[in-house]
Order: structure tokens, then sequence, then C-alpha cells
């Protein structure tokens, strides 16, 4: 029997949808397994149209001392209005950020209410409080739905999944499938997509609580669309040796140590955009050779992200590779592009950083361009950390060299923070060829490297 297909354009909605309407909320007799926050209410309508209810989940952020914070979510496909009220304590100062998004907002008692003319991804805080603030995710509607399971296509409706007696609290997922998570999923496994290729992971449902959120090894042609992990004890998306991965829609929390947020070792063809980070490690972080795959990581393109990190970078590169090999790997052709980085909280002066290009390994770094990026706060950190470097908690060899490095229309508010740092490890293993092009701080342009620590293994530093 052929997969019951659901077409929004036909009319033919899930029960737990409004027919016709451009807005949605998942309800209250669906959310089972994660706890609710207290802290807001949180209301959407259409414009002019009637309240409905959002589910504000807890979700907990920030390692050095977990906290509980909230997340809403809804999907949209016209302007829609959103109120949020506080439910502890009075308002006294709102902050929605990125702040570039521009969203102006109006009091009222002590809610506040604005309009989103397009899906986006939020942190609306109240009070300067960034530890217990609200993640509010207007995701685009939903193209493509599935009523059940049937051959081809792994379902998983609205209610608790936790499969028990799979090996490793996984679940294995294999070639030519789409698994699809409805709105109000909640797994409690690890998706598996280990040697097969054609997989797609798709829905509005969450990953709960699992040793990581999705792993990608020795596989290719992976598309994941519209899924949220919450506080797994690792990685939210793994890649192992694999190429052709699309990440869209995506969001993710984590609170424990090594709980990064994406992070991929000797792979190729990642196609990343529309995100949301907050993690207790690196946001994003790429590397070459590590445990059981070999060879450089390349053609990587990472847009519209807001990146939140906890602890550790936002965009970490270059720490893994082979210092075995004759030569070493190379991880090269990357692009990070239209990107919001909310926080940089480390206070390990060598893993600083909300852009590190940190080569060991006998990695060389070359070709890579940030461009649009846009920092909001740095509590512990640096904006720039390009170094060739030893580390000799994880490396066994220096790294080759680092060449070609544009960082382009690059903003930061703040103070406090130390100075970027350029370092090559000797005359053999350099950095050179380091492009900085309308570089802002504080709205003054960057115009000389006399606030950047620079040592002799550096060539060819330009400032525009």
């Amino acid at each position: 029997m052929e997969c019951k297909k659901i077409i929004f354009s036909l009319g033919l909605l899930f029960s737990f949808l409004i027919v016709n309407a451009q807005l949605y909320t998942y309800p209250e007799d669906l959310r089972t397994g994660i706890p609710h926050n207290d802290d807001f209410t949180v209301r959407v309508r259409t414009k002019g149209g009637e309240w409905k209810e959002t589910f504000e989940y807890k979700v907990q952020v920030d390692m050095d001392k977990v906290q509980d914070a909230s997340m809403v979510q809804f999907d949209m496909g016209e302007p829609v209005e959103v109120m949020i009220k506080k439910n502890n304590g009075m308002i006294h100062s709102v902050d929605i950020r990125p702040k570039a998004k521009g969203i102006e907002y109006k009091l009222i008692e002590n809610c506040i209410l604005f309009t989103l003319d397009k899906p986006q991804y939020l942190s609306v805080e109240f009070n300067g409080d960034r530890l217990h603030n609200l993640h509010l995710f207007a995701n685009p509607v939903q193209e493509e739905v599935y009523a059940q399971s049937e051959k081809d296509i792994m379902y998983f409706g609205p209610g608790t999944h936790k499969p028990a007696d799979l090996p490793n609290n996984q679940i294995r997922i294999p070639s030519n499938t789409t698994v699809y998570l409805a709105p109000g999923a909640v797994i409690e496994a690890k998706l598996l997509v280990d040697h097969a290729e054609n997989v797609r992971i798709i829905g509005r449902g969450i990953i709960y609580h699992s040793i990581r959120g999705i792993e990608i090894t020795d596989s290719k042609n992976v598309y994941i669309d519209g899924i949220t992990v919450l506080n797994p004890d690792h990685y939210s998306i793994f890649g192992g040796g694999s190429e052709n991965i699309t990440v869209k829609n995506f969001k993710s929390f984590s609170c424990k140590r090594w709980s990064d947020g994406i992070d991929v070792m000797s792979c190729q063809q990642l196609d990343i955009e529309n995100i949301f980070m907050r993690n207790s490690d690196d946001c994003l972080a790429l590397y070459n050779h590590r445990w059981n795959w070999w060879g450089g990581t390349n053609h990587v393109n990472v847009r519209k992200a807001v990146l939140w990190a906890d602890v550790a970078h936002p965009i970490n590169i270059g720490g893994h590779g082979n210092p075995e090999a004759e030569v070493g790997e190379n991880i090269e052709n990357l692009t990070f592009r239209d990107i919001d980085i909310l926080e940089q909280d480390e206070d390990d002066y060598p893993y600083q950083g909300c852009m590190a290009v940190v080569c060991g390994d006998k990695n060389m770094a070359r070709n890579i361009l940030f461009e649009d990026i846009r920092i909001e706060s740095i509590q512990e950190g640096m904006i720039f950390n390009i170094r060739v470097h030893f580390n000799p908690k994880y490396d066994k060899a220096p790294g080759r060299g680092i060449d070609g490095i544009t960082f382009r229309n690059i903003t930061y508010q703040g103070i406090g923070e130390n100075k970027s740092v350029i370092f090559g490890y000797d005359n053999g293993r350099r950095v050179k060829n380091v492009t900085f092009d309308n570089i802002v701080i504080n709205g003054e342009k960057v115009e000389s490297t006399k606030d950047f620590l620079i040592n002799e293994f550096v060539e060819n530093v330009t400032i525009k």
C-alpha cells in the first residue's frame, strides 16, 4: 500500500492542525515526556485571529551550573503576532536577540507583544537574564507530512518513543528511508545512519536525552530538516567519514561535558542552513581524522545560523588529524556566512575564539571564508583565534600550517575580551595570507593589527 502522504495544498491535515490555517501549534495532549516550564506563557495568532496556546518546554543550558530555560515552537506561513507573559516577577527590560533581526515589541503590564513577518529563531530575555530565557522558534510550515509507517517510511507519531530493547539505545536507519518525526513526537534514542545512503530525517519532533542525537557514519546523501535535539549526553549531530549531508531548520540544546552541537570528522560536501545551536561545548566543530575515520574535511557551507556557546567555541576548525601520515590531512574550502554569535564563555584560554582555526596533528587549513558575522557578547574569550598549534591533551604533532583565511564584514559590540591571536608554530609551519576586510569593533573599523597578538611565524596579514 502506498504511503499516505498528505500535501497541505490539498487541505488534508492532521487532527492536531487547523484546516486552512497558516499557523500550526502542537496541542497539549501530544506533549508527553518533556517537562513544562512555567516561567512564561506564550500565545500566538495570525493577525486579527484567535490566540493559540503553545507549550513551554523546559530546556537545560550552561554546563558550568545547569539552569532551566524555556523553549516554544510553532510553524508559520504568514505574519503572526506573539504574546509573552512573564510569570515570575516584573519586567524591567527586554532583549530580543539576535539584535540584527530588529524585533520591536510593545510592553503591556507584564506582557510583551510583537509581530513576526517570517520564520526565525530568537532568544527573548527579561531583565538581563540569559540563563532562564525563552527560546522562540518560529518554523516554516512543513511541506511534507506523513500519517503512518509504510514502505521506506519510518513514522514516529505524537507521544514518547523509548525503545528499551534496542542495542545501545539506538534506532538504525537503513538506506532509502525517510524518517518522519511528527509534531509532538519525542524519541529517547539515538538515530543512527551507518553505511547507508539516501536517508531523510524530517518533521517537527524532538530527540530527547539520547547518547547522541543523530549519528551519520560511512554514509552519503543524508538530509535532516526541522528536528530539535534536547540535552543529549554528547553530540547533537555527529558525522564521520560521510559525504553529501544537508542540515536545515535544526535546533539544539546541550548542558553536559563534550555535548557539542554539530561535529564532523573526515566528511565532505556539507550544507548547513538556518540552525540555532546553544551548547556546552563547540556549537560547530570540523575535524579531520579521529577514531575510525580518515581523510580530510572539505566543501562545507554554513549559513543563516545562530550560535550560543555556553562553554567553548561557536566555531572550531582543525583540531584532530592524522599525525602518522607522511604528509597529513587538509581541511579546506569552508564558508561561514550570515551568522549571529550570541555568546562565547570559555575560561580556558587555549580554547577561546568565536572563530577558531587551530590546527594540530599535521593538519593544513586553507581557503576559509567568514562573512557577515555578528558577535553580540563575549563573557570570556576572544574574537579570532588563528594558530598552528600543538595541544598535548589531544595532538601527537603540531599542525602543518594555515593558508588563506578571509574575515569579511565582522562586527562586535563589547568590552573585556582577550586580544585575538595569530600564531604560527615555527618557520616550516606558518600562518599565511590572512585578510581582514571591514572588521568593526564598537562602531569603529579596525585599521591595523595593533590589537592582535601576532608572532614571528606569520606572513601576509592584510587589513582592508
